[in-house]
């Protein structure tokens, strides 16, 4: 957006010198004409002379109107480009939003055609179901069989309990008289999560920012499609600060809008 910014300035610049030098000079005739009638005749400028010097004057005014606004055209065209990058910046947190927090995960496909699981916390493909029953049995209660997605031990116990790891915490058959809070406003949850959450009782932020380790736990194991998300992405802090009446970065651009709009 700024390569066009030196020549802006340069054209600018020009012109200023130029009305510049052109005042310069007509002040310069205009006095050394009416000096030298004043010597030769002993009396004031003539009304040809006073005609010519309005005319210039006049001349000089306009010019100096169409630097003023050129200038004003550069400077409009400028804050235009400001608030289109800014415009595209949001169009691309919000694309990184949802690719990051709202995307399914992605699969591999195995040797025998059939689709392996992707480990989202490890980054790689997890192994076959037939590898997973004979080295570990106890794992196998610990995938959800609705997305082949495996649990992991989030409480910290040494089990892998699957939707049961920690402890559920407090939730809400719906929010709470005056509407509940905009969930979006915590980075790591966009519209589709929102929607994920509202449907498992969670509408507010003193809901998420009191969560304890174990709530967490359990909330984690119980994202099906985004588990983990909310150690990963520190909901509970963001949610406590937001809670407060604070605001974090993120949610003051999602305040300016546009980041979530369809």
């Amino acid at each position: 957006m700024f390569q066009n910014w030196g020549f802006l300035i340069s054209e600018i610049w020009l012109l200023l010198i130029l009305a510049a030098l052109v005042g310069l000079l007509a002040g310069f005739i205009m006095w050394g004409r009416a000096a030298a009638t004043v010597a030769v005749a002993g009396e004031g400028p003539s009304a040809d002379d006073l005609a010519k010097a309005n005319e210039t004057i006049a001349r000089l005014r306009h010019e100096r109107d169409e630097a003023a606004q050129r200038l004003e055209g550069c400077r409009s065209d400028g804050e235009k480009k400001d608030a289109r990058l800014k415009e595209m910046e949001l169009e691309l947190d919000a694309l990184r939003g949802e690719a990051a927090f709202t995307a399914p995960l992605p699969a591999f496909e195995a040797e025998d055609d059939e689709l392996r699981a992707f480990d989202e916390t490890s980054g790689k493909p997890k192994a076959p179901a037939d590898v997973l029953n004979a080295s570990a049995p106890a794992a196998q209660d610990a995938i959800d069989p609705a997305v082949g997605e495996q649990t992991p031990d989030y409480d910290g116990d040494g089990k892998l309990e699957g939707a049961d790891e920690g402890e559920k915490p407090a939730l809400f058959d719906g929010p709470r008289e005056g509407g509940g809070d905009d969930l979006k406003m915590i980075k790591g949850i966009g519209t589709k999560l929102e929607a994920k959450l509202h449907e498992m009782g969670v509408y507010h932020f003193d809901q998420i920012a009191n969560w304890s380790a174990d709530e967490v736990a359990w909330v984690n194991a119980n994202l099906v499609g985004f588990k983990g998300r909310v150690t990963r992405d520190n909901w509970v802090e963001q949610a406590a600060l937001l809670a407060t009446g604070g605001e974090t970065d993120f949610s003051k651009r999602v305040s300016k809008g546009g980041l979530y709009d369809e």
